[in-house]
């Protein structure tokens, strides 16, 4: 007892001394070597110390450490060569370095050199990093690397309807994601009406997906966040890649400007589908009388400029256009149709990086964000050329921010890295505006829906503080609010993670996150799809919210490379909307678009979500990749759907499984295959039919009178589809020239032709007997297996 006093004794007068000893700060950049690209999240410690830390978005690090004559300064970082550094630690300094890139270092390096963050270390729990390399190296639907369905082969995440990039974490549906592209929020991420996202993967610098645990710096989504940056450009030399595919093609172009001082990336990308399609469709309508003209693309742009002001002061500008164009037209001597959609984004970012000091560092963002959806339709009746009647119709939707937002990283020493700021946003809506003529062109119609203003905003506090060796905590507190023009909102949210080190390389994890989400999106269909409706929280309809907590086990393997991660979740959701039966946002019988209230049509209800996930992925070596598996289970209750009884939305999945792997068989060939199995999804199918009889008589043998076929339907959602799985293969060939490098690369979706159900239909058909019909329950499957190919060069 006495030895044990006296240890505790030695150790407190242990505390105090170092706690009085002087310290110098250790701060600077972390730039790849030849680009000087920041890199953000590179690991920075003290060799054979505890003491480390970690570059922040914007490269920036900064460590303070017991002052001595010398000390060894490491960085490391995944796909780059870990560098060692003496100093003199005597006085405060200032280090900016160059890594080295993986890609100019031979094979044999790269194995034993490659250094990435032990997921047994980090605070932050239900995270997932996906470099971009390795998305090129993975089998692509069409040949398209996608960000997104790439986030959608993570445990955790569930995919939607076959070929569609919605995301669905952790229960939530594809509104609950806070989807970031250099600070700039991106309300619609897909193109091909969900086929594909409106990501370009060579314009991007790194993806993050957050499911859990929440940091206070983030808010507004229940889910998840998935947090993109864009290239900032090379200061080298002038760099150049891109491809050409099966249904598009894309350029990128980054180099310096200004000596070296600035730099620029511009990135583009567009299908050719209706210029290959055109001249197909004119050969079968030879000899017709009528002529019909569909046609449909997309295009992307993302650009960016910054402009090195020294040590103290960098400005970013960069943005992010893309349309997608669908139109049709018909026309023969009697009348004249054309048809059309349009949608699309824009975003656009103004940042100013400044360190005030060696420990603060501060970031300020002028941010635009912008989404429009148009429907538009115009039919012509003719006779001898002149138009007889005429019926048009003209249907938008559109989401506007403008937003302001500033964030200060501090680092007053080693055991804390405290995190704070504040953002507000301007929100325009306009949920529907529709214009109709024609039949009701002598109404007198308000055609504009009246526009909806709101402010968003809020102002957050995190740390993550190391109390003891073994144990490291975030914990943060938002305060979130929401104005709108007869109330306002205020909701606090707090958050909290926290990872005990068990032992070497094995911590257990757990976390908190309250979160508040103040915008909605209305749908049909479940798909995500442009069509759907972004509308704000009212005095009428409450914001949503949700209280999750997690608890996991992390363990790192040193010696084959993995690390298994195993997490439990809870997540309750309240406030969450839908449709009541029947309802719909559009109009056709003359109203004003005035009287069109989505008020009026939807009901509130309350969901949950648990579960389990297991992953277990390999980073290094010539074979990577991935499994994941999910065992979760969701459940929504709203008062006037199902007759208020609780029942399983249309994704929730028991079981999904993503197997994936790649394979550096050579220098020249890369092999990649991934293999996903998932629970059908939950669907509201007929239980019977039945006819009633009017008025019914017989004359002459005849039969007469009128007749109403009516379908009855169970419980909401009672149906269990098909279950789903597919495997995607591809190979890739690499050559390098002297002044490029090209790679072909050939793939098959849908390897062995697997007819997953796309939806179900009750068919009537002919029974065995005269005059007998029954009906047949029929599974529609949309895409068999499809090649791909696709050239791509980089110099």
């Amino acid at each position: 007892m006495q030895k044990t006093s006296y240890q505790l004794l030695l150790l407190v007068f242990i505390s105090f001394q170092s706690l009085g000893q002087e310290r110098i700060t250790v701060s600077g950049f972390v730039r790849e070597q030849g680009s000087r690209e920041l890199l953000p999240g590179v690991n920075v410690y003290i060799e054979n110390s505890t003491l480390n830390t970690a570059t922040n978005t914007y490269g920036f690090y900064s460590l303070t450490i017991p002052k001595s004559d010398s000390a060894y300064v490491s960085y490391s970082f995944v796909g780059y060569e870990k560098q060692n550094i003496r100093i003199n630690a005597r006085a405060d300094s200032q280090i900016s370095i160059d890594l080295v890139s993986a890609n100019q270092l031979e094979d044999v390096l790269v194995s034993s050199r490659r250094t990435s963050e032990k997921v047994s270390e980090s605070v932050q729990m239900s995270k997932i990093e996906v470099p971009i390399s390795q998305i090129k190296k993975l089998p692509a639907f069409f040949g398209e690397k996608d960000v997104i369905r790439v986030l959608q082969l993570m445990p955790g995440v569930q995919k939607g309807t076959e070929g569609q990039t919605g995301l669905y974490v952790r229960g939530g549906g594809p509104d609950q994601n806070l989807i970031i592209l250099d600070d700039a929020v991106v309300y619609n991420a897909s193109h091909l009406f969900g086929f594909f996202s409106v990501f370009n993967g060579d314009a991007l610098k790194s993806v993050e997906l957050t499911k859990g645990g929440f940091p206070a710096r983030y808010g507004g989504r229940l889910s998840s966040v998935v947090e993109m940056n864009m290239k900032e450009g090379s200061k080298d030399k002038l760099h150049g890649e891109g491809g050409i595919g099966l249904i598009s093609s894309r350029l990128t172009l980054e180099g310096p400007l200004a000596n070296k001082k600035a730099s620029f990336l511009v990135s583009a990308r567009r299908t050719y589908i209706d210029v290959l399609a055109a001249p197909l469709i004119a050969q079968q309508q030879v000899g017709s009388d009528t002529k019909v003209k569909p046609g449909y693309y997309f295009y992307d742009l993302n650009a960016k400029l910054n402009y090195d002001f020294g040590a103290k002061n960098k400005v970013y500008i960069s943005g992010y256009f893309g349309q997608d164009r669908f139109k049709v037209s018909e026309k023969d001597n009697t009348s004249e149709n054309k048809s059309g959609l349009d949608w699309g984004n824009a975003t656009a970012t103004l940042r100013w990086n400044h360190l005030i000091n060696q420990k603060l560092f501060v970031n300020t963002s002028l941010i635009f964000s912008h989404f429009n959806f148009g429907i538009y339709s115009n039919e012509k009746d003719l006779n001898a050329g002149a138009v007889t009647d005429q019926f048009s119709l003209d249907y938008n939707s559109l989401i506007r921010d403008f937003s302001l937002k500033t964030d200060f990283d501090y680092y007053p020493n080693t055991k804390h890295w405290i995190k704070f700021g504040v953002q507000a946003t301007a929100h325009k809506f306009v949920p529907s505006a529709l214009a109709i003529a024609g039949d009701f062109s002598d109404n007198d119609l308000n055609l504009q829906a009246k526009p909806i203003y709101t402010t968003e905003a809020g102002v957050y506090a995190e740390d993550t503080w190391q109390p003891f060796e073994r144990l490291k905590v975030n914990a943060g507190l938002r305060l979130s609010t929401f104005q709108t023009s007869t109330k306002t909102y205020i909701r606090p949210e707090p958050r909290i993670s926290a990872a005990l080190k068990l032992a070497n390389d094995f911590s257990m994890k757990a976390s908190y996150a309250k979160m508040n989400q103040y915008v909605h999106l209305l749908s049909n269909t479940g798909l995500g799809l442009p069509t759907d409706l972004w509308v704000p929280t009212t005095d009428r309809v409450a914001p949503q919210q949700s209280s999750q907590v997690a608890v996991g086990f992390a363990k790192d393997l040193e010696k084959p490379g993995l690390a298994l991660t195993l997490e439990g979740y809870y997540k309750k959701m309240n406030n969450i909307i839908s449709y009541k039966e029947g309802s719909s946002f559009i109009s056709l019988d003359g109203a004003n678009a005035n009287e069109l209230n989505w008020e009026d049509n939807v009901t509130a209800g309350k969901a949950w979500s648990y579960g389990t996930e297991f992953m277990i992925q390999k980073k290094t070596g010539k074979l990577s990749g991935w499994v994941g598996y999910t065992l979760s289970w969701t459940k929504w209750r709203f008062p006037e759907l199902n007759f208020g009884k609780t029942f399983y939305p249309r994704y929730d999945r028991r079981h999904d499984i993503s197997v994936v792997g790649i394979y550096e068989l050579s220098k020249r060939i890369t092999l990649s295959a991934t293999w996903v199995y998932g629970t059908g999804n939950a669907l509201t199918l007929p239980v019977s039919r039945f006819t009633t009889y009017r008025n019914w008589y017989f004359l002459d043998g005849q039969s007469s009178g009128n007749s109403n076929t009516t379908t009855e339907y169970g419980e909401k959602n009672s149906f269990r589809a098909e279950a789903y799985h597919r495997m995607d293969i591809a190979i890739q060939f690499h050559k390098k020239k002297k002044r490029h490098e090209r790679t072909w690369e050939f793939g098959l979706y849908n390897a062995y032709n697997r007819r997953n159900p796309f939806f179900y239909n009750i068919d009537r058909k002919a029974g065995t007997k005269p005059n007998e019909f029954v009906n047949v329950l029929t599974r529609y499957s949309l895409f068999p297996v499809l090649p791909s190919f696709s050239y791509n060069f980089k110099f």
